[in-house]
């Protein structure tokens, strides 16, 4: 056999502990990150921006928009992602939805810097995001569809959300302040280049 000759791995599957385990640190590191966008008041992109775009404009709990908008992208994700990843990933968003319930009580901020509180959203929630997609899950919404791209046309997720963003904040330079949308654009650029420089699936193996 050539020395160069290379035998690729085959995928571990996650135990249902590293499951557990990736998701909960996934999902509080989320809440944390959107936990700083919604104290300055900012959006983003995504599910996530729409919902927060609606709960600003209604004064709804963006809880509750952000569980309710997610609902029709179950079916598309049941037929062309799986049960696994469609369960998953709907009791993902209902945990992040409590989450984002409490967390913002637990850590108020009196003044918060928005160049730091916008860099932190991006990191967090893009660690984050990595961490769902990495235990075949998601947060629903715009992020199923990403990875549905990903999946079937090989277009990294990143690459797909920078799409939808470009036109969820071209609608919201109607709606808001220029400066919170520049912030914000800020931190969508970020979060989606933590998600698009390290989710690859030919170097993360486990399944």
């Amino acid at each position: 056999m050539p020395a160069s000759y290379h035998i690729p791995p085959s995928p571990q599957k996650h135990t249902l502990l590293e499951d557990l385990q990736g998701l909960s640190i996934g999902l509080i590191t989320t809440s944390i990150g959107l936990t700083f966008l919604t104290q300055l008041g900012f959006i983003t992109g995504q599910t996530a921006g729409l919902a927060l775009i609606i709960s600003y404009l209604t004064h709804l709990s963006f809880s509750w928009v952000f569980w309710g908008i997610n609902i029709p992208f179950y079916i598309v994700a049941w037929f062309y992602m799986g049960p696994e990843f469609t369960i998953k990933s709907a009791i993902s968003v209902t945990i992040l939805s409590i989450l984002m319930a409490v967390v913002p009580d637990l850590m108020p901020f009196s003044d918060l810097n928005p160049w730091f509180g916008t860099v932190a959203f991006g990191v967090l929630t893009g660690f984050g995001l990595l961490g769902t997609f990495r235990h075949k899950s998601s947060l629903g919404g715009l992020g199923v569809l990403a990875l549905m791209a990903q999946e079937y046309l090989n277009i990294r997720a990143g690459y797909v959300q920078l799409g939808f963003d470009a036109i969820l904040f071209s609608v919201a330079f109607f709606l808001f302040d220029p400066h919170v949308v520049m912030f914000s654009l800020l931190g969508a650029v970020i979060l989606n280049g933590v998600i698009a420089f390290n989710h690859r699936r030919d170097r993360y193996i486990a399944d």
